[in-house]
């Protein structure tokens, strides 16, 4: 699979020829001012959840290309008020076969108001089962024993998980998840945009080794084969 990071925690898989956008936050992430939004494609747009800086371009993106955006059942009511017509909503638990593989929502500790103060309904996370490659994206998220859950539904072959502390899970907790969910590869994500969850890289990088993990932070704007 192609994996592309746009920062923070935005970032596209493609998956049998369909290119899957998640929680699209570029233009007002300083770190990503190199990434032109208008010329990123998408099928399917996948949201975590409600805040700000996982949504800020959804309505722009999906808008323009008519991705259908999937999330929390109140998330895509309040972006079909908006204007934008396909969606597919979900919910904890829940999980449905689209044209690329099954997703299955599954548990995420966090919050999730929208923008203009409006409930976002559950944060979520997804399992992605696919000819390709299986893998999970957590969302923004607390380290849970839910996690324990993940290897029932799928043997993964990467996971995208928050490093990033104060907000979510830090590396320390990373580490563990990944340990839960059963996956050595792990993407890092939700870390350096704000002052709050910066990162030293290196002491990150040399945490998951010592642990037998392989940790990878792709640069914004780069695309790897994972």
């Amino acid at each position: 699979m192609k994996f592309t990071y746009y920062g923070h925690s935005s970032f596209a898989v493609e998956v049998k020829g369909k290119k899957i956008l998640f929680d699209p936050f570029i233009t007002p992430n300083d770190l990503a001012s190199s990434i032109d939004v208008n010329r990123i494609e998408a099928d399917y747009i996948f949201v975590s959840h409600g805040h700000a800086d996982h949504v800020a371009d959804l309505k722009g993106v999906a808008e323009r290309t008519g991705a259908k955006v999937v999330g929390a059942f109140e998330l895509t009511e309040w972006i079909s008020k908006q204007g934008i017509s396909n969606v597919h909503p979900m919910n904890t638990g829940g999980k449905w076969a689209f044209d690329f593989g099954t997703v299955k929502c599954v548990v995420a500790h966090h919050s999730s108001g929208l923008p203009d103060g409006s409930y976002g309904g559950n944060p979520l996370g997804f399992v992605f089962t696919t000819s390709e490659g299986n893998f999970y994206y957590s969302g923004d998220t607390a380290l849970t024993f839910d996690m324990e859950l993940i290897p029932r539904f799928a043997k993964l072959d990467f996971a995208i998980l928050p490093i990033g502390d104060n907000f979510t899970m830090g590396a320390e907790d990373a580490i563990i998840a990944a340990e839960f969910i059963e996956c050595s590869r792990i993407v890092g994500v939700h870390y350096d945009t704000f002052g709050y969850i910066k990162i030293d890289h290196k002491e990150a990088t040399q945490q998951f080794e010592a642990a037998g993990l392989t940790l990878l932070l792709p640069a914004i704007g780069e695309t790897i084969n994972i």
